[in-house]
């Protein structure tokens, strides 16, 4: 599985732009997945968090899209190929996980991550 290669990041302003403002949305407790059809034989993704004060520091920040990217380098396998993603993360509050078992501040936790991917990526129709 190893690292992402560089052909699978989601780069430049105005891809990322064109994904936000086409791209269909997906949204569940603290994330929201934006998708859009590229025509590659492999997908690329882009891990965002939102703006403002949620994050409160740049440990929590980096922590969050790193989790976002081991999340999904584990799941890449089981994902249909040919998409621009975008992951967009907010930041952790009292909400409820998709499961409603714990609240979201558990969302450090990779298998916590990879749980909200996965519904995400069933809502957007990605899993193979």
């Amino acid at each position: 599985m190893g690292r992402f290669k560089r052909e699978e990041h989601l780069k430049g302003r105005t891809e990322i732009k064109e994904v936000f403002s086409k791209g269909k949305r997906y949204g569940c407790p603290g994330a929201k997945l934006f998708v859009l059809k590229n025509d590659l034989p492999f997908n690329r993704i882009c891990f965002t968090l939102t703006k403002g004060k949620g994050f409160k520091t740049a440990v929590s920040r980096n922590r969050a899209k790193r989790l976002g990217r081991e999340a999904f380098r584990l799941m890449k396998p089981g994902l249909k190929n040919g998409y621009d993603l975008i992951l967009l993360v907010y930041p952790e509050s009292g909400d409820v996980c998709p499961q409603g078992k714990h609240r979201l501040q558990s969302r450090h936790r990779l298998q916590d991550r990879q749980e909200q991917l996965g519904s995400l990526f069933q809502k957007a129709g990605l899993l193979k």
